[in-house]
């Protein structure tokens, strides 16, 4: 539902839009100095999908599953079987939403969980990942 931005809920996800959303990510991306590409999907088997093909053509992933970041054990397999570092973002805080929303099977597997802090916590996910690529390459 990130493709709802702004319109669904904004009382909890903010008014800025998804465009705005894909505009933060590539201006942090670039200032960063990482390449990345932004995909969004409401399907299961299309994120699946993404992320088995990401094994080959990406260094790390970035996911925001949405609902599914509570239902999917797909995609928790789709993770593991790629084998790359993870960062999960939520733009909520989803440990203070209703109890459905407090587990994470995206979790299990991430290295780690950033929650609550809008746009910014995309930006936190690249800074996450970028640090961890360089100390694995640098040793």
């Amino acid at each position: 539902n990130l493709n709802m931005l702004g319109i669904r809920e904004p009382d909890l996800y903010g008014k800025q839009d998804y465009k705005s959303l894909v505009k933060f990510i590539k201006n942090s991306a670039k200032n960063l100095d990482i390449k990345c590409k932004i995909m969004q999907f409401n399907e299961e088997g299309k994120i699946v999908t993404a992320i088995q093909k990401a094994r080959t053509k990406f260094d790390a992933i970035v996911i925001n599953a949405g609902a599914y970041t509570h239902t999917s054990v797909a995609i928790l397999d789709a993770l593991k079987a790629v084998a790359l570092p993870v960062a999960e973002v939520h733009l909520t805080d989803i440990a203070t939403r209703e109890e459905f929303r407090k587990f994470s099977y995206i979790s299990l597997y991430a290295d780690i969980l950033i929650k609550g802090e809008g746009f910014n916590g995309y930006k936190k996910a690249l800074e996450f990942l970028k640090d961890k690529f360089n100390n694995s390459v640098s040793k």
